[in-house]
């Protein structure tokens, strides 16, 4: 072993002295041993010496130890290895599982999206299809509208030179004693294209849809075809009750009369018409409108009836302008003798030339000198009614002809037994003479409507 000491000596014996010392034998196996002085450290080994200096020999001592540590680092790596390598792997598994329960989750979300989106899609375009199968029923109902003609006045009794006057753009008031009712027909032709907008939607539904989404764009088209069908209904109501007054109002005026209608009916000319019989047929599955429109055609072909009747009833007035009577019917006194006498008519004031027009249909049966009525013409109307119109200055039909409704027949004079320009009307049935004033209220009555 090591020993530390100032200086390494060799004892030798006394007797030694003076002579080579013997070599003794060394052990080939002898331990090395280390000395230290005191600038480093000395190790012997088989009789060899070797010297270090300290920094070297601490530099191998920290080598050792660090080796020493790393061997044990080492040991208890290995030792612990499998528990981390089992920890690790159970992470990666844990980490990989989550990412596919993930990638599953996000799958299924975009699985239920798309379903969603082909729902939404399909039942958008069911939606569409019966906006639209509504709209084309809108329209469909609009043309029927739009075809149902105007029923014009039959017969008017129009000054002359006013044919050619611009059409107020107002609803035309009826004068006091006109001869029909003017039917104004609803103003059903701008519910005939309103109904037309909507099928912007159909031919771009994804840009309505991007901008204002698909739920906004089904409402706002839903609403406009709400409007469009409101519309039709209103002006098809008031068509309706537009007719079913007129037809009301012209049975009663009959009836006031006290006119026979089956009378009246037969007597009415026909003109040419024909074709087979074809009975109107309401179908099952009809709605309230076609309903409705389908009452409305039954009423109407009644009105074109009845006003081809009441063309035979004088209800109109004989002279154009502002009715002013001068004597009316009834016991008077007479203008020439000044005594109670019966006046069979109206007088009409009129200046002299001014035109008298007959006030139904009918046939001349008298066109010339008739007595106290001077110049006079008598319009036979058949079923017992009968015109007359006397004192006229000039005559402008002859006995036979036909003649209709404001047709100009003579011009206001003062012939006969007269004492001024004016016109005497007379209406009778069955010949007796009647007051003219009854059929005058009854045409101011259907004109009132």
């Amino acid at each position: 072993m090591s020993s530390r000491s100032g200086h390494h000596q060799k004892h030798h014996h006394p007797q030694d002295h003076g002579r080579s010392p013997a070599r003794r034998p060394v052990a080939q196996h002898a331990a090395p041993t280390a000395a230290a002085s005191g600038e480093g450290y000395t190790l012997v080994h088989a009789g060899k010496q070797v010297r270090f200096g300290p920094v070297v020999f601490w530099i191998a001592v920290g080598t050792v130890v660090l080796l020493g540590m790393w061997s044990a680092a080492t040991a208890t790596y290995f030792a612990f290895r499998d528990d981390v390598l089992t920890r690790l792997i159970a992470r990666q598994a844990e980490m990989q599982y989550a990412y596919e329960d993930r990638i599953s989750e996000l799958r299924a979300k975009v699985d239920r999206t798309t379903s969603r989106q082909l729902l939404d899609q399909e039942q958008f375009d069911q939606k569409l299809d019966q906006i639209m199968k509504r709209q084309s029923a809108l329209e469909s109902r609009a043309t029927a509208l739009g075809a149902m003609p105007d029923v014009a006045t039959t017969g008017s009794i129009k000054p002359q030179g006013r044919a050619d006057a611009a059409p107020s753009s107002g609803t035309p008031k009826p004068s006091p004693i006109s001869d029909t009712v003017i039917f104004v027909a609803p103003p059903d032709r701008e519910a005939r294209l309103e109904s037309r907008a909507p099928l912007i939607a159909k031919a771009q539904p994804n840009q309505f849809a991007k901008a204002q989404g698909v739920d906004n764009v089904l409402v706002r088209l839903q609403t406009s075809l709400d409007q469009v069908e409101r519309r039709q209904v209103a002006a098809l109501s008031s068509v309706e009750d537009g007719i079913e007054s007129r037809v009301r109002r012209m049975r009663g005026v009959i009836s006031d009369l006290g006119l026979n209608m089956a009378q009246l009916e037969a007597a009415t000319p026909r003109s040419g018409m024909g074709g087979p019989y074809v009975p109107v047929k309401l179908a099952p599955d009809a709605g309230a409108f076609e309903r409705q429109l389908y009452r409305i055609n039954i009423n109407r072909a009644q009105m074109q009836r009845l006003n081809q009747t009441l063309a035979l009833v004088p209800y109109r007035k004989p002279v154009v302008g502002e009715v002013e009577f001068t004597s009316g019917f009834g016991v008077r006194s007479d203008p020439f003798l000044g005594r109670p006498a019966m006046h069979t008519g109206l007088d009409f004031r009129a200046a002299q030339g001014d035109p008298v027009r007959v006030t139904a249909n009918g046939k001349v049966v008298s066109a010339g000198w008739a007595g106290g009525y001077g110049r006079m013409v008598e319009v036979d109307h058949g079923n017992g009614l009968s015109t007359r119109y006397g004192h006229l200055s000039e005559i402008g039909v002859k006995v036979g002809e036909y003649v209709k409704i404001g047709q100009v027949i003579g011009a206001v004079g003062s012939t006969g037994r007269s004492t001024g320009p004016h016109l005497h009307y007379e209406t009778r049935i069955d010949g007796e003479a009647v007051d003219p004033q009854k059929f005058l209220r009854a045409g101011v009555r259907l004109s009132a409507g």
